[in-house]
């Protein structure tokens, strides 16, 4: 968070903790910055490829290399005041880098010299912040040694510019003699002229500073910018300025929380006003212009991409709009903070951070020629990159849209034009806004990734642009850029004459700009978490060992928090969980137990949620999405109206110091040299503290205060959560000082440590989260992860391998013939720092497309065509379906050639994916579902020469040890069953194989009907297939069936042997290569068997086991009752065993207790009903044996099935009712429904066959509940004396009902049929 967070162990309450004077150290003369002079370098060398010569000649010689005015030379901290303070240790190199981040820049006086302000932020290691805010401006050089030096460097550069560009001898140079070819020689000209010791005025860049431990940018910034006033106007300052820097330094104090302040500028008053600790934090930079600069739509988009803690990049001219942005969104995330890399302003000699393979938050300084295309980024597979001056943002793939985005950005463009600010943004406040009127419109309406223009109107504000008068003010300030302030509502402002606000009007619009936009985004976090404390898992042991176990620890009930919201919030918030800023969140929650104790950011958050649930009067766990308006603004705007309008404290004036005679001179247009003796210390006791100090500030528990706002409180509360945070993360902060190469490896050395701890983290929980679900389905445990919240799992690691592989990317380096001249130059840069290790080879460039892992896939497939044409490839790469899953697959059906290779050519024929990223992502998702992805990794990074080619010497798949440990972990994902490939593509087209194998003992050859098949899975089902005759293997492509559940097979009884004995059906998924087996076992054809022509088959995933009988050790595909014993019998019904009516009791409960534990289960992790109903122990298997139990042992010859039964208890009770025997009409209604069912089974046009008959009645009698009644009537039937033996468990009573109360638990549940189950039956 920004804003109110600062640093110090003991800080007093000072405004000010330093003042700092950084430039050119005429002592030392120009030293080049040759780690930024680098970066410019390679950022020239980019620009000479093909784009080049599109570009003019003027434009390319700017880039080509930069004239001595243009280059980069380094800047020094000239002064400090004081010079150490023990509660802030001054950090040189950092302050030196952010105050002047490109260094010191000479102009001579044709350029435009406006001073230009910026603020900073430098973070330490361990997350404190302390803030600084430089003004910088220009002072002429007086110095001759430097003017001469200047000179001496533009002969050098003219003489080798003339060398490089001395053009070719032919025609051409009659052109350029002319001076007419696109102004080259005119450009020449200028170039030897830019600077003329005799006749320009050369001037250098110079900056002051404040360093504060809290941010009071607007205060800082009228500080400096009158500071400077002092120095350019005519008359000198009033006093000398040594009185009022040691003013601010020594005897303005912070102000104390819900406070305001007033002290002395140069020139005038200057007000600044601290929220209380029940207010949210301090934040002090316009919200105005950050809108301005992109727009609602972009904002929100951006603000959701930090949330989920991808990469972003800003990208702008402007040191301050990269601050602003940066800071404004970090604010807008309240109550929770940025846990990684943060460097709004990132200096030139830092530019290889844009390589962490971590979340990271930073800003790029543009030079205003370059645009986007030109920038060359190592990874940008999960980068949100934001070019601030053209209001353009490029989004990362399958970024959810934040919830109730909508009505979201309704409430903000409304407060937007309250305040005269169209929501779409200003582009008239940029000063590229030319640019932009340049580019063509269907440019921009192409470009599907820009989060504002695109081919359709922006919706969100259709409900404002309905308001006529609105519209008109809209298009009137797109049109002039005026300020609509004027016209704002004058109910408002007449109310507010009364308190008259000490600071001016457009200061207080900005004011309460701020807040309303802060407090609206604060309520949207106020609504959704308004519960999380609920879901808060407090740890049962003391605190250190909670902290030690952390890792392992829960805690936060994730799956129960998110099965109460709303569905469309999912996606968002799924990601959102998992993110480091939520579990810090939740961290800190754990750690403050007490309310003295609890972080002052927490403690507001949870009082507006306390109040959420007062006002709302509802249970914690009814959720709903219904958008609720913020409610806090008009009292959050008050309160800031109190502070403004009646001045709580008024700080010393500043006042003449003890200086000798002589100090203090004053010469225009000069800062000048300070006199360190009477600001290197301040006053021995502030008398004016003593004096004037309110009571509140005399208690003793200022201290405490002053700490608790900067959230420092108790040392050892900060150390656990501190230790909390970089669990995460190994690297949190760049650190800006000491920048020798062995640091920078040290640094990397660190990234590649924090990649491999976060792979063993992610396999880990993945696997927890796994095998969790897997418990419960063998009976252990609770279930605690939704179908969700799994998908969102494998997207991180997705984005885990993403990282992984653009770690020490080689970056696009095609250098053009000129690059070759520095060859020299660019191998010192590389002996120098090592961690470039530049070359001028032609290196393999990063596939457009922006996923670093494709990109490598495509390089080895390009190499392993190369080596197939030139007759090198080896074979070992292809293996067989057979080799790889030992398991009862038949020899018959031939094996499956799986490589590498062949997985990513399915992922290239798949259309629906576009992007790279997408191919990527898919392609370990289906080596997932294989489980073959860290197989294919190594394969892939088995290629030792691509790799080096491919990757920096320091980059994570370059370090074995690391690299033999990440995929060790990836290879724990075989252990289980993931469907992360067929459950997430629905919709492609994927090719089945089918083997029918018919029985051995008699010959399949002889039948002469003609077969056709059905196969029916959880995503749909391909319709009737004729299979040729004679032909029993066979592929087909239909759209993607899911997991499949059931097989129809039957024959149309043609030819003189219609009969066919078949063992079972295989059909394999050739791109995941699941091979389901459907058993059989049974006649098809008149007379035969049941007399069937059709068999519905329920099929099972073939495992790689070979023991096939060990089915409970399968990873579940099947959705069995887990704890039921399998018993695999033929399905012969003459051939089944006898069971005990113990053993049948037992095989009817546990198939029932199957079908209530399935739907108690979350809806998306549901696996087939249908395998639980007609599987091998089913419930139709279970009441088959019911109904075999006793059953009169048929004649000899004949087979007498349950479905022959059933007929004769149907025909008694027709007959029963035509006689009117009916004893009473509750038993008549079950009798007629019996009936009636029988009926429209035996009247289906199917031919399914006695037992498939009966197979079809117990699935309707489930579906509508009647199973139990029916059982109730059959009991008492006399048909079932007649034909079932006294023992038989139907006849006895005390079992009958037992199995009645049984049936009775399913009548709660609402069974849906699988199609096939039911085909041809209305009723």
């Amino acid at each position: 968070m920004s804003g109110g967070s600062g640093g110090g162990s003991s800080a007093p309450g000072r405004f000010a903790d330093y003042f700092v004077i950084c430039g050119l150290d005429t002592e030392t003369g120009l030293e080049p910055d040759e780690l930024s002079a680098l970066c410019q370098y390679i950022q020239a060398s980019k620009t000479r490829d093909g784009a080049s010569r599109f570009i003019s000649s003027a434009t390319e010689g700017e880039n080509f290399e930069q004239t001595p005015l243009r280059r980069t030379f380094k800047s020094k901290v000239l002064a400090r005041y004081p010079e150490n303070v023990e509660w802030n240790p001054f950090d040189q190199d950092a302050v030196g880098m952010l105050c002047m981040p490109k260094g010191l820049a000479f102009k001579t006086q044709a350029d435009s010299r406006e001073p230009q302000f910026h603020s900073f932020i430098i973070t330490r290691e361990d997350g404190s912040r302390t803030f600084g805010f430089s003004l910088t401006f220009f002072e002429e050089v007086t110095s001759k040694q430097i003017c001469s030096a200047m000179q001496t460097l533009y002969h050098m550069h003219n003489a080798e510019y003339d060398i490089l560009h001395t053009p070719p001898t032919n025609d051409k140079d009659s052109c350029s003699s002319t001076g007419d070819c696109n102004g080259t020689s005119v450009s020449k000209l200028q170039r030897f002229n830019s600077y003329d010791i005799s006749r320009d005025t050369l001037y250098v860049s110079k900056c002051i500073c404040l360093i504060t431990p809290m941010s009071f940018m607007k205060a800082c910034k009228k500080v400096l910018e009158q500071l400077h006033q002092a120095v350019t106007s005519p008359q000198p300052p009033p006093l000398p300025l040594e009185s009022y820097i040691y003013n601010i330094l020594y005897e303005v104090p912070l102000p104390p929380a819900g406070r305001s302040l007033k002290f002395s500028g140069v020139y005038g008053p200057i007000i600044c006003q601290r929220p209380s600790t029940s207010e949210l934090p301090l934040f002090d930079f316009p919200v105005k212009e950050v809108f301005e600069l992109l727009g609602v739509e972009n904002v929100v988009q951006l603000f959701t991409c930090a949330l989920l803690e991808f990469q972003i990049l800003l990208y702008s001219q402007h040191y301050q709009r990269l601050m602003t942005v940066a800071e404004t969104i970090t604010a807008l995330m309240f109550p929770f903070q940025w846990q990684h890399v943060y460097v709004p302003i990132l200096p030139a000699s830092l530019l290889h951070f844009l390589d962490a393979p971590v979340p990271y938050l930073m800003g790029l300084h543009s030079n205003g020629l370059d645009d986007r295309s030109k920038l060359e980024l190592p990874q940008e597979a999960n980068l949100c990159f934001v070019d601030v001056d053209n209001h353009f943002i490029e989004l990362p793939e399958d970024l959810p849209q934040f919830p109730n985005k909508l009505e979201f950005v309704q409430e903000i463009s409304e407060i937007l034009m309250a305040f005269g600010i169209p929501p779409e943004g200003n582009l008239h406040c940029s000063e590229s806004a030319s640019k932009m009127k340049s580019l063509r419109a269907c440019d921009l309406v192409s470009d599907k990734r820009n989060g504002n223009i695109s081919g359709s109107p922006l919706n969100s504000y259709e409900l404002l642009k309905e308001n006529e008068t609105i519209a008109r003010l809209q298009a009137l300030v797109k049109r002039t850029g005026v300020s609509l302030e004027k016209l704002e509502v004058r109910e408002e402002t007449s109310s507010k004459k009364d308190l008259k606000i000490q600071c001016d009007e457009e200061e207080f619009k900005i004011y309460q700009l701020n807040i309303q936009i802060r407090e609206v985004f604060a309520n949207r976090f106020t609504q959704m978490f308004a519960d999380y404390e609920v879901f808060v898992i407090q740890p049962s042991q003391d605190k250190e060992s909670w902290f030690t176990n952390r890792e392992q620890m829960q805690n936060f009930d994730k799956a129960s928090f998110l099965s109460d919201q709303p569905e469309p919030y999912l996606p968002f918030l799924s990601r959102f969980l998992e993110t480091q800023m939520f579990a810090s969140f939740i961290d800190n929650k754990i750690m403050c137990h007490d309310e003295d104790d609890k972080d002052p950011v927490l403690r507001v958050f949870d009082s507006r949620v306390d109040k959420i649930r007062l006002l709302n009067v509802r249970t914690p766990t009814l959720r709903t999405s219904m958008y609720q308006k913020c409610t806090t603004i008009d009292e959050a705007e008050k309160s800031i109206e109190l502070r403004l309008a009646k001045i709580d404290h008024t700080a010393v004036h500043p006042h003449l110091l003890d200086m000798k005679i002589g100090q203090g001179k004053y010469e225009l247009g000069f800062f000048p040299k300070l006199q360190s003796d009477v600001l290197s210390t301040g006053p021995v006791s502030n008398k004016w503290t003593k004096r004037n100090a309110p009571a509140q500030w005399r208690r003793k528990d200022r201290q405490k205060q002053h700490t608790e706002h900067l959230r420092l409180d108790n040392d050892q509360r900060e150390k656990y959560i501190q230790e909390a945070r970089n669990l995460g993360s190994t690297i949190r902060q760049p650190k800006l000082s000491n920048l020798s190469p062995s640091v920078i490896a040290q640094t990397n050395w660190k990234f590649v440590e924090g990649l491999l701890k976060e792979c063993r983290n992610k396999t880990k929980r993945m696997l927890v989260e796994k095998m969790g679900r897997e418990a419960v389905e063998l009976g252990h445990g609770e279930v605690n992860i939704t179908g969700v919240e799994e998908n969102t799992l494998i997207a991180s690691l997705c984005d885990l391998l993403e990282r992984i592989w653009s770690h020490g990317l080689q970056v696009k380096q095609d250098r053009s013939c000129t690059a070759f001249v520095l060859e020299d130059r660019a191998s010192v840069y590389s002996a120098s720092t090592q961690i470039w290790a530049f070359q001028t080879t032609r290196r393999p460039t990063l596939h457009k497309g922006k996923s670093a892992l494709w990109s490598h896939l495509l390089h080895y497939l390009e190499n392993r065509q190369r080596k197939t044409t030139s007759g090198s490839f080896s074979t070992s790469g292809i293996l067989l379906d057979s080799e790889r899953r030992k398991s009862d697959t038949s020899p018959v059906m031939s094996p499956l050639r799986i490589s590498l290779i062949q997985d990513m050519r399915h992922i290239q024929n798949i259309s629906e994916i576009k992007t790279d990223v997408g191919k990527a992502r898919a392609w370990v998702r289906l080596s997932m579902e294989k489980k073959l992805l860290s197989r294919h990794l190594k394969q892939l990074l088995s290629d030792h020469e691509l790799t080096k080619k491919l990757y920096k010497r320091y980059a994570f798949l370059r370090c074995d040890d690391e690299k033999e440990q990440f995929l060790y972990h990836l290879l724990s994902f075989n252990a289980v069953d993931y469907f992360c490939f067929t459950n997430v593509f629905t919709t492609i087209l994927i090719p089945y194989h089918i083997l029918i194998v018919p029985s051995k003992k008699l010959g399949g050859s002889m039948f002469t009907a003609n077969p056709w098949i059905c196969i029916s899975g959880e995503l749909g089902e391909t319709g009737v297939l004729q299979i040729p005759r004679n032909i029993l293997e066979m592929t087909f492509e239909c759209q993607n069936l899911g997991k499949l559940t059931t097989v129809q097979i039957g024959h149309d009884n043609s030819g003189l042997y219609a009969k066919w004995l078949v063992e079972y059906v295989m059909v394999r998924n050739e791109i995941t290569g699941h091979t389901y087996k459907f058993p059989c076992g049974r006649w098809l054809g008149k007379g035969m068997d049941d007399g069937s022509l059709e068999r519905i088959l329920v099929g099972e995933l073939l495992t790689s086991h070979t023991e096939v009988d060990e089915r409970q050790c399968r990873t579940p595909p099947l959705q069995q009752s887990p704890s039921m014993i399998r018993r695999f019998v033929t399905i012969s019904p003459n051939n089944k065993p006898k069971l005990n009516t113990g053993q049948i009791q037992e095989a009817i409960g546990e198939a029932v207790n199957g079908i209530v534990k399935h739907f108690h289960k979350p809806e998306k992790e549901r696996g087939s009903l249908t395998l639980l109903l007609c599987g091998e122990s089913g419930l139709v298997s279970a009441l088959e044996q019911v109904f075999q139990h006793g059953f009169k042992s048929p004649r000899l010859f004949k087979n007498v099935f349950i479905w022959d039964f059933l007929e004769k208890a149907q025909t008694y009770y027709e007959t029963l009712e035509q006689n009117e025997m009916v004893p009473e009409e509750n038993w008549q209604t079950r009798a007629r429904n019996f009936c009636r069912f029988i009926t429209a089974i035996n009247n289906t046009p199917r031919n399914i066959g006695k037992d498939g008959k009966f197979q079809m009645l117990v699935c309707l009698g489930a579906r509508d509940h009647l199973l139990h009644h029916w059982i109730a009537l059959l009991a008492d039937c006399p048909i079932t004396a007649q034909m079932y033996e006294d023992i038989a468990l139907i006849k006895d009573h005390t079992l009958v009902n037992s199995l009645i109360r049984v049936l009775q638990t399913l009548q709660e549940f609402n069974i849906t049929l699988e199609a096939s189950l039911v085909k041809g039956i209305d009723i």
